[in-house]
Protein backbone atom coordinates (compact mmCIF):
# COMPACT_ATOMS: atom_id res chain seq x y z
CA UNK A 1 0.00 0.00 0.00
CA UNK A 2 1.17 3.53 -0.76
CA UNK A 3 2.87 5.54 1.97
CA UNK A 4 1.94 9.25 2.09
CA UNK A 5 2.94 12.15 4.29
CA UNK A 6 0.31 12.63 6.99
CA UNK A 7 0.00 16.29 7.99
CA UNK A 8 -1.59 15.39 11.33
CA UNK A 9 1.24 13.09 12.40
CA UNK A 10 3.87 15.01 10.38
CA UNK A 11 5.41 11.87 8.98
CA UNK A 12 5.22 9.62 5.94
CA UNK A 13 3.14 6.60 6.84
CA UNK A 14 1.12 3.89 5.16
CA UNK A 15 -2.34 4.81 3.98
CA UNK A 16 -4.29 2.39 6.19
CA UNK A 17 -7.69 1.60 4.68
CA UNK A 18 -10.93 1.40 6.64
CA UNK A 19 -12.24 -1.23 4.22
CA UNK A 20 -9.88 -3.65 2.49
CA UNK A 21 -9.48 -2.88 -1.20
CA UNK A 22 -11.48 0.34 -1.01
CA UNK A 23 -10.28 3.95 -0.65
CA UNK A 24 -12.53 6.77 0.57
CA UNK A 25 -11.04 10.11 -0.46
CA UNK A 26 -12.21 13.71 -0.01
CA UNK A 27 -10.67 16.76 -1.69
CA UNK A 28 -11.77 20.32 -0.96
CA UNK A 29 -13.08 21.73 -4.22
CA UNK A 30 -13.54 25.26 -5.59
CA UNK A 31 -15.49 28.29 -4.51
CA UNK A 32 -17.07 29.17 -7.83
CA UNK A 33 -16.84 32.93 -8.29
CA UNK A 34 -13.99 33.29 -10.81
CA UNK A 35 -11.98 31.37 -13.39
CA UNK A 36 -9.78 28.60 -11.97
CA UNK A 37 -6.11 29.51 -11.83
CA UNK A 38 -2.95 27.43 -12.07
CA UNK A 39 -2.91 26.79 -8.32
CA UNK A 40 -6.31 25.13 -8.65
CA UNK A 41 -4.97 23.19 -11.59
CA UNK A 42 -2.07 21.90 -9.56
CA UNK A 43 -4.09 20.52 -6.66
CA UNK A 44 -6.63 18.89 -8.94
CA UNK A 45 -3.87 17.29 -11.01
CA UNK A 46 -2.03 16.05 -7.89
CA UNK A 47 -5.05 14.35 -6.36
CA UNK A 48 -6.34 13.17 -9.73
CA UNK A 49 -2.98 11.46 -10.17
CA UNK A 50 -3.24 9.77 -6.78
CA UNK A 51 -6.80 8.66 -7.49
CA UNK A 52 -5.80 7.30 -10.88
CA UNK A 53 -2.76 5.47 -9.53
CA UNK A 54 -4.70 3.82 -6.71
CA UNK A 55 -7.34 2.72 -9.26
CA UNK A 56 -4.59 1.59 -11.63
CA UNK A 57 -3.33 -0.75 -8.94
CA UNK A 58 -6.74 -2.33 -8.50
CA UNK A 59 -8.27 -0.42 -5.59
CA UNK A 60 -11.86 0.83 -5.68
CA UNK A 61 -11.67 4.56 -5.01
CA UNK A 62 -14.65 6.68 -3.97
CA UNK A 63 -13.58 10.22 -4.75
CA UNK A 64 -15.57 13.18 -3.41
CA UNK A 65 -14.83 16.84 -4.17
CA UNK A 66 -17.24 19.58 -3.20
CA UNK A 67 -18.48 22.78 -4.80
CA UNK A 68 -18.83 25.84 -2.56
CA UNK A 69 -21.74 27.61 -4.24
CA UNK A 70 -22.52 30.17 -1.54
CA UNK A 71 -19.82 32.43 -0.12
CA UNK A 72 -18.97 36.08 0.50
CA UNK A 73 -17.07 36.27 -2.81
CA UNK A 74 -20.03 34.89 -4.77
CA UNK A 75 -22.41 37.28 -3.03
CA UNK A 76 -20.15 40.28 -3.65
CA UNK A 77 -19.73 39.46 -7.34
CA UNK A 78 -23.48 39.04 -7.73
CA UNK A 79 -24.10 42.42 -6.10
CA UNK A 80 -21.47 44.15 -8.27
CA UNK A 81 -22.86 42.68 -11.47
CA UNK A 82 -26.56 42.85 -10.63
CA UNK A 83 -27.02 39.08 -10.87
CA UNK A 84 -28.19 36.31 -8.60
CA UNK A 85 -25.74 34.27 -6.57
CA UNK A 86 -27.00 31.11 -8.25
CA UNK A 87 -26.25 32.58 -11.68
CA UNK A 88 -22.69 33.52 -10.71
CA UNK A 89 -22.06 30.10 -9.17
CA UNK A 90 -23.47 28.28 -12.20
CA UNK A 91 -21.32 30.29 -14.64
CA UNK A 92 -18.07 29.63 -12.82
CA UNK A 93 -18.85 26.03 -11.99
CA UNK A 94 -19.25 25.41 -15.72
CA UNK A 95 -15.92 27.17 -16.31
CA UNK A 96 -14.37 24.96 -13.63
CA UNK A 97 -15.47 21.70 -15.25
CA UNK A 98 -14.43 22.94 -18.69
CA UNK A 99 -10.95 23.68 -17.35
CA UNK A 100 -10.75 20.32 -15.57
CA UNK A 101 -11.71 18.51 -18.78
CA UNK A 102 -9.07 20.44 -20.70
CA UNK A 103 -6.27 19.27 -18.39
CA UNK A 104 -7.59 15.71 -18.23
CA UNK A 105 -8.90 15.60 -14.66
CA UNK A 106 -11.48 12.83 -14.24
CA UNK A 107 -14.82 13.84 -12.74
CA UNK A 108 -15.22 12.97 -9.04
CA UNK A 109 -17.70 10.26 -8.10
CA UNK A 110 -19.62 12.86 -6.07
CA UNK A 111 -19.62 16.66 -6.32
CA UNK A 112 -21.75 17.82 -3.38
CA UNK A 113 -22.88 21.44 -3.38
CA UNK A 114 -22.91 23.37 -0.12
CA UNK A 115 -26.43 24.67 -0.68
CA UNK A 116 -27.75 21.09 -0.84
CA UNK A 117 -26.51 20.29 2.68
CA UNK A 118 -27.67 23.33 4.65
CA UNK A 119 -30.22 21.30 6.65
CA UNK A 120 -27.50 18.95 7.89
CA UNK A 121 -25.29 21.92 8.79
CA UNK A 122 -28.10 23.45 10.83
CA UNK A 123 -28.47 20.18 12.75
CA UNK A 124 -24.73 20.08 13.49
CA UNK A 125 -24.74 23.66 14.76
CA UNK A 126 -27.80 23.03 16.93
CA UNK A 127 -25.88 20.27 18.66
CA UNK A 128 -22.92 22.58 19.35
CA UNK A 129 -25.19 25.23 20.86
CA UNK A 130 -26.95 22.63 23.00
CA UNK A 131 -23.72 21.28 24.51
CA UNK A 132 -22.09 24.66 25.00
CA UNK A 133 -19.39 24.27 22.36
CA UNK A 134 -20.81 27.12 20.28
CA UNK A 135 -22.29 30.48 21.12
CA UNK A 136 -24.45 32.98 19.32
CA UNK A 137 -23.71 36.67 18.77
CA UNK A 138 -25.59 39.40 17.00
CA UNK A 139 -24.06 38.51 13.64
CA UNK A 140 -23.00 34.85 13.76
CA UNK A 141 -22.81 31.54 15.58
CA UNK A 142 -19.21 30.69 16.55
CA UNK A 143 -17.47 27.51 17.63
CA UNK A 144 -15.58 27.99 20.88
CA UNK A 145 -12.25 26.39 19.97
CA UNK A 146 -11.20 26.20 23.63
CA UNK A 147 -13.70 23.34 23.96
CA UNK A 148 -11.69 21.25 21.44
CA UNK A 149 -8.87 19.66 23.43
CA UNK A 150 -6.36 19.27 20.60
CA UNK A 151 -7.22 22.31 18.49
CA UNK A 152 -4.11 23.16 16.47
CA UNK A 153 -2.95 19.55 16.11
CA UNK A 154 -3.29 19.55 12.32
CA UNK A 155 -1.31 22.75 11.86
CA UNK A 156 1.21 21.62 14.49
CA UNK A 157 0.64 24.61 16.78
CA UNK A 158 -0.51 24.88 20.38
CA UNK A 159 -3.62 26.88 21.17
CA UNK A 160 -1.65 29.61 22.99
CA UNK A 161 0.67 29.97 20.00
CA UNK A 162 -2.26 30.28 17.63
CA UNK A 163 -3.86 32.92 19.85
CA UNK A 164 -0.63 34.92 19.92
CA UNK A 165 -0.43 34.94 16.14
CA UNK A 166 -4.13 35.51 15.46
CA UNK A 167 -5.25 38.59 13.60
CA UNK A 168 -7.00 41.04 15.92
CA UNK A 169 -10.61 41.54 14.88
CA UNK A 170 -12.95 44.37 15.79
CA UNK A 171 -15.58 42.04 17.20
CA UNK A 172 -16.08 42.40 20.93
CA UNK A 173 -18.67 39.61 20.98
CA UNK A 174 -16.18 36.89 20.05
CA UNK A 175 -14.66 35.08 23.02
CA UNK A 176 -11.41 34.46 21.15
CA UNK A 177 -9.99 35.63 17.82
CA UNK A 178 -9.59 31.93 16.93
CA UNK A 179 -13.29 31.17 17.26
CA UNK A 180 -14.77 30.79 13.79
CA UNK A 181 -18.19 31.29 12.28
CA UNK A 182 -20.36 28.22 11.88
CA UNK A 183 -23.30 30.32 10.71
CA UNK A 184 -23.58 33.89 9.45
CA UNK A 185 -26.88 35.52 10.31
CA UNK A 186 -28.99 37.00 7.55
CA UNK A 187 -28.23 40.43 6.14
CA UNK A 188 -30.46 42.48 3.82
CA UNK A 189 -30.27 41.44 0.14
CA UNK A 190 -28.25 38.30 0.91
CA UNK A 191 -29.45 34.71 0.50
CA UNK A 192 -30.43 32.95 3.72
CA UNK A 193 -31.88 29.72 5.02
CA UNK A 194 -34.13 29.16 8.05
CA UNK A 195 -32.56 28.04 11.33
CA UNK A 196 -33.79 27.99 14.94
CA UNK A 197 -30.83 30.15 15.98
CA UNK A 198 -31.57 32.77 13.32
CA UNK A 199 -31.94 32.70 9.55
CA UNK A 200 -28.68 32.96 7.65
CA UNK A 201 -26.12 30.89 5.78
CA UNK A 202 -23.35 28.45 6.71
CA UNK A 203 -19.75 29.40 7.29
CA UNK A 204 -17.18 27.97 4.90
CA UNK A 205 -15.55 25.67 7.46
CA UNK A 206 -18.83 23.89 8.24
CA UNK A 207 -19.55 22.75 4.70
CA UNK A 208 -16.85 20.14 4.15
CA UNK A 209 -17.15 18.38 7.50
CA UNK A 210 -20.85 17.76 6.89
CA UNK A 211 -20.50 16.71 3.24
CA UNK A 212 -17.50 14.43 3.72
CA UNK A 213 -19.10 12.53 6.58
CA UNK A 214 -22.45 12.32 4.78
CA UNK A 215 -20.92 10.79 1.64
CA UNK A 216 -17.92 8.85 2.98
CA UNK A 217 -18.94 8.00 6.54
CA UNK A 218 -17.10 7.88 9.84
CA UNK A 219 -13.34 7.41 9.74
CA UNK A 220 -12.95 7.83 5.99
CA UNK A 221 -9.45 7.20 4.70
CA UNK A 222 -8.00 10.37 3.24
CA UNK A 223 -8.63 14.12 3.25
CA UNK A 224 -6.62 16.16 0.73
CA UNK A 225 -6.12 19.71 -0.41
CA UNK A 226 -3.64 22.50 -0.93
CA UNK A 227 -1.18 23.37 1.82
CA UNK A 228 -2.85 26.77 2.23
CA UNK A 229 -6.00 24.99 3.46
CA UNK A 230 -4.21 23.24 6.32
CA UNK A 231 -4.93 26.23 8.58
CA UNK A 232 -7.50 27.46 9.21
CA UNK A 233 -9.88 25.56 6.93
CA UNK A 234 -8.87 21.97 7.57
CA UNK A 235 -8.04 22.67 11.20
CA UNK A 236 -11.54 24.04 11.65
CA UNK A 237 -13.15 21.15 9.79
CA UNK A 238 -11.40 18.70 12.06
CA UNK A 239 -12.30 20.74 15.16
CA UNK A 240 -16.00 20.46 14.36
CA UNK A 241 -15.79 16.72 13.78
CA UNK A 242 -13.95 16.23 17.07
CA UNK A 243 -16.37 18.51 18.93
CA UNK A 244 -19.31 16.53 17.55
CA UNK A 245 -17.77 13.21 18.55
CA UNK A 246 -17.17 11.97 15.01
CA UNK A 247 -14.26 9.85 13.83
CA UNK A 248 -13.03 12.01 10.98
CA UNK A 249 -10.34 11.60 8.30
CA UNK A 250 -7.69 9.04 9.19
CA UNK A 251 -5.01 10.59 6.96
CA UNK A 252 -4.42 14.19 5.88
CA UNK A 253 -2.38 15.03 2.77
CA UNK A 254 -1.49 18.47 1.39
CA UNK A 255 0.18 19.61 -1.81
CA UNK A 256 2.57 22.53 -2.26
CA UNK A 257 1.88 25.88 -3.86
CA UNK A 258 2.31 27.20 -7.35
CA UNK A 259 4.88 29.97 -7.16
CA UNK A 260 5.22 33.24 -9.07
CA UNK A 261 8.67 34.48 -8.12
CA UNK A 262 8.71 34.20 -4.34
CA UNK A 263 4.94 34.39 -3.89
CA UNK A 264 2.36 31.65 -4.04
CA UNK A 265 -0.24 32.00 -6.77
CA UNK A 266 -3.69 32.94 -5.49
CA UNK A 267 -6.70 35.05 -6.29
CA UNK A 268 -6.21 37.13 -3.14
CA UNK A 269 -2.76 38.24 -4.37
CA UNK A 270 -4.16 38.98 -7.84
CA UNK A 271 -1.23 37.21 -9.48
CA UNK A 272 -3.01 34.25 -11.01
CA UNK A 273 -3.15 33.05 -14.57
CA UNK A 274 -6.27 31.16 -15.52
CA UNK A 275 -6.11 27.57 -16.64
CA UNK A 276 -7.89 28.68 -19.79
CA UNK A 277 -4.90 30.91 -20.62
CA UNK A 278 -2.56 27.96 -20.31
CA UNK A 279 -4.65 25.47 -22.26
CA UNK A 280 -5.23 27.94 -25.10
CA UNK A 281 -1.55 28.82 -25.44
CA UNK A 282 0.11 25.43 -25.00
CA UNK A 283 -0.58 21.70 -25.06
CA UNK A 284 -2.84 21.15 -22.00
CA UNK A 285 -0.92 17.96 -21.23
CA UNK A 286 2.17 20.05 -20.54
CA UNK A 287 0.80 21.12 -17.16
CA UNK A 288 0.21 17.53 -16.06
CA UNK A 289 3.74 16.58 -17.06
CA UNK A 290 5.12 19.62 -15.23
CA UNK A 291 3.16 18.63 -12.12
CA UNK A 292 4.33 15.02 -12.39
CA UNK A 293 7.94 16.18 -12.59
CA UNK A 294 7.57 17.94 -9.22
CA UNK A 295 7.03 16.21 -5.90
CA UNK A 296 3.51 16.96 -4.78
CA UNK A 297 4.61 18.51 -1.46
CA UNK A 298 7.16 20.86 -3.04
CA UNK A 299 6.48 24.31 -4.50
CA UNK A 300 6.30 24.45 -8.28
CA UNK A 301 7.01 27.40 -10.56
CA UNK A 302 4.92 27.72 -13.69
CA UNK A 303 6.51 29.95 -16.30
CA UNK A 304 6.90 30.02 -20.09
CA UNK A 305 10.27 28.29 -19.64
CA UNK A 306 8.98 25.44 -17.46
CA UNK A 307 5.97 24.88 -19.72
CA UNK A 308 8.19 24.91 -22.83
CA UNK A 309 10.43 22.30 -21.22
CA UNK A 310 7.39 20.14 -20.50
CA UNK A 311 6.25 20.51 -24.11
CA UNK A 312 9.63 19.24 -25.25
CA UNK A 313 9.17 16.24 -23.00
CA UNK A 314 5.76 15.60 -24.54
CA UNK A 315 7.30 15.73 -28.02
CA UNK A 316 9.69 12.94 -27.03
CA UNK A 317 6.85 10.86 -25.60
CA UNK A 318 4.65 11.43 -28.64
CA UNK A 319 7.57 10.52 -30.88
CA UNK A 320 7.71 7.15 -29.13
CA UNK A 321 3.96 6.73 -29.61
CA UNK A 322 4.24 7.45 -33.32
CA UNK A 323 7.23 5.16 -33.85
CA UNK A 324 5.55 2.20 -32.18
CA UNK A 325 1.94 3.11 -33.06
CA UNK A 326 0.96 2.98 -29.39
CA UNK A 327 -2.67 3.15 -28.27
CA UNK A 328 -3.93 6.28 -26.53
CA UNK A 329 -4.71 5.67 -22.86
CA UNK A 330 -6.25 7.81 -20.07
CA UNK A 331 -9.08 10.30 -20.20
CA UNK A 332 -12.51 10.12 -18.64
CA UNK A 333 -12.03 6.48 -17.64
CA UNK A 334 -9.57 5.26 -15.02
CA UNK A 335 -7.05 2.71 -16.22
CA UNK A 336 -6.25 -0.55 -14.42
CA UNK A 337 -2.92 -2.31 -14.84
CA UNK A 338 -4.68 -5.69 -14.80
CA UNK A 339 -6.42 -4.82 -18.08
CA UNK A 340 -3.10 -4.78 -19.96
CA UNK A 341 -0.76 -7.56 -21.00
CA UNK A 342 2.79 -6.56 -20.08
CA UNK A 343 5.88 -8.40 -21.25
CA UNK A 344 9.02 -8.90 -19.13
CA UNK A 345 10.58 -5.48 -19.79
CA UNK A 346 7.30 -3.60 -19.24
CA UNK A 347 6.57 -5.61 -16.09
CA UNK A 348 9.97 -4.71 -14.67
CA UNK A 349 9.34 -1.05 -15.49
CA UNK A 350 5.91 -1.17 -13.83
CA UNK A 351 7.36 -2.74 -10.67
CA UNK A 352 10.07 -0.08 -10.41
CA UNK A 353 7.59 2.73 -10.99
CA UNK A 354 5.24 1.22 -8.40
CA UNK A 355 8.04 1.14 -5.84
CA UNK A 356 8.77 4.86 -6.15
CA UNK A 357 5.08 5.77 -6.26
CA UNK A 358 4.54 3.87 -3.02
CA UNK A 359 7.22 6.08 -1.45
CA UNK A 360 5.10 9.20 -0.83
CA UNK A 361 3.93 9.40 -4.44
CA UNK A 362 7.36 10.17 -5.86
CA UNK A 363 6.19 11.15 -9.34
CA UNK A 364 9.51 12.81 -10.32
CA UNK A 365 11.28 9.46 -9.86
CA UNK A 366 8.48 7.71 -11.75
CA UNK A 367 8.77 10.13 -14.68
CA UNK A 368 12.56 9.68 -14.73
CA UNK A 369 12.10 5.90 -15.01
CA UNK A 370 9.60 6.38 -17.85
CA UNK A 371 11.98 8.58 -19.85
CA UNK A 372 14.81 6.13 -19.24
CA UNK A 373 12.57 3.39 -20.66
CA UNK A 374 11.76 5.63 -23.65
CA UNK A 375 15.47 5.97 -24.44
CA UNK A 376 16.00 2.23 -24.01
CA UNK A 377 13.05 1.43 -26.29
CA UNK A 378 14.47 3.53 -29.12
CA UNK A 379 17.92 2.01 -28.60
CA UNK A 380 16.53 -1.53 -28.65
CA UNK A 381 14.61 -0.81 -31.86
CA UNK A 382 17.74 0.64 -33.46
CA UNK A 383 19.56 -2.60 -32.62
CA UNK A 384 16.78 -4.65 -34.21
CA UNK A 385 15.47 -5.97 -30.86
CA UNK A 386 11.89 -5.33 -31.90
CA UNK A 387 10.14 -7.43 -29.25
CA UNK A 388 11.97 -5.80 -26.34
CA UNK A 389 11.56 -2.35 -27.88
CA UNK A 390 7.80 -2.72 -28.34
CA UNK A 391 7.43 -4.20 -24.84
CA UNK A 392 9.21 -1.20 -23.28
CA UNK A 393 7.27 1.29 -25.40
CA UNK A 394 3.97 -0.34 -24.47
CA UNK A 395 4.98 -0.23 -20.81
CA UNK A 396 5.62 3.51 -21.10
CA UNK A 397 2.16 4.08 -22.60
CA UNK A 398 0.37 1.92 -20.03
CA UNK A 399 2.12 3.51 -17.05
CA UNK A 400 1.53 7.04 -18.32
CA UNK A 401 -2.11 6.08 -18.84
CA UNK A 402 -2.20 5.07 -15.18
CA UNK A 403 -0.85 8.52 -14.29
CA UNK A 404 -3.39 10.27 -16.52
CA UNK A 405 -0.99 11.41 -19.26
CA UNK A 406 -2.18 10.49 -22.75
CA UNK A 407 0.24 10.09 -25.64
CA UNK A 408 -0.52 11.38 -29.12
CA UNK A 409 0.40 9.10 -31.97
CA UNK A 410 -0.51 9.47 -35.64
CA UNK A 411 -1.79 12.79 -36.91
CA UNK A 412 -5.18 11.55 -37.95
CA UNK A 413 -7.20 12.94 -40.84
CA UNK A 414 -6.63 16.65 -41.47
CA UNK A 415 -9.67 18.56 -42.74
CA UNK A 416 -9.50 21.14 -45.54
CA UNK A 417 -9.66 24.15 -43.22
CA UNK A 418 -6.78 22.84 -41.11
CA UNK A 419 -4.76 21.96 -44.22
CA UNK A 420 -5.19 25.54 -45.46
CA UNK A 421 -3.97 26.94 -42.14
CA UNK A 422 -0.94 24.61 -42.24
CA UNK A 423 -0.11 25.76 -45.77
CA UNK A 424 -0.51 29.42 -44.81
CA UNK A 425 1.77 28.94 -41.82
CA UNK A 426 4.45 27.27 -43.93
CA UNK A 427 4.28 30.18 -46.37
CA UNK A 428 4.59 32.69 -43.51
CA UNK A 429 7.62 30.84 -42.16
CA UNK A 430 9.21 30.77 -45.62
CA UNK A 431 8.78 34.55 -45.77
CA UNK A 432 10.17 34.88 -42.21
CA UNK A 433 6.89 36.45 -41.13
CA UNK A 434 7.21 35.02 -37.63
CA UNK A 435 4.34 37.01 -36.15
CA UNK A 436 1.90 35.60 -38.70
CA UNK A 437 3.34 32.11 -38.28
CA UNK A 438 2.81 32.36 -34.52
CA UNK A 439 -0.73 33.64 -35.01
CA UNK A 440 -1.56 30.71 -37.27
CA UNK A 441 0.03 28.31 -34.80
CA UNK A 442 -2.20 29.71 -32.03
CA UNK A 443 -5.25 29.29 -34.27
CA UNK A 444 -4.38 25.63 -34.89
CA UNK A 445 -3.78 25.00 -31.18
CA UNK A 446 -7.08 26.66 -30.30
CA UNK A 447 -8.77 24.24 -32.71
CA UNK A 448 -7.34 21.32 -30.75
CA UNK A 449 -4.26 20.48 -32.83
CA UNK A 450 -0.78 19.88 -31.52
CA UNK A 451 1.62 21.75 -33.81
CA UNK A 452 5.18 20.63 -34.55
CA UNK A 453 7.86 22.11 -36.79
CA UNK A 454 9.79 19.64 -38.91
CA UNK A 455 12.21 19.82 -41.83
CA UNK A 456 9.27 19.13 -44.13
CA UNK A 457 7.16 21.92 -42.64
CA UNK A 458 4.34 22.19 -40.13
CA UNK A 459 3.00 18.89 -38.76
CA UNK A 460 -0.33 18.79 -36.93
CA UNK A 461 -1.84 15.98 -34.91
CA UNK A 462 -4.40 15.41 -32.21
Amino acid sequence: MIRLHDSLQNQVRELALRDAGRVSMYVCGPTVYDLPHLGHGRFTLVWDTLRRWLSFQGLDVTFVSNITDIDDNIINKALREGRTEADVAAQYEEAWWDAMAAIGVARPDHTPHATAFVKEMVTLIEGFLANGKAYSTSDSVYLDVSTVADYGALSGQALDSLRAGARIEANEEKRSPLDFALWKKAKPDEPSWPAPFGDGRPGWHTECVVMSLALLGEGFDLHCGGFDLRFPHHENERAQAVAAGHVFAQHWAHNGWVMVGDQKMSKSLNNFTSLTDLTEKSDPRSYRLLVLRSHYRSPIEVSPATIADAVRGLERLDGLARRFELPVLSGSTLERASDHQLGPAATDLYERVSAVMENDMDTPAAVALVFEALTNAHAAADRGEDETARDLASGVAVILGGLGLALHGASGEVDATTAALVQARDEARAQKNWAEADRLRDELVAAGWTVEDSAAGTVVRR
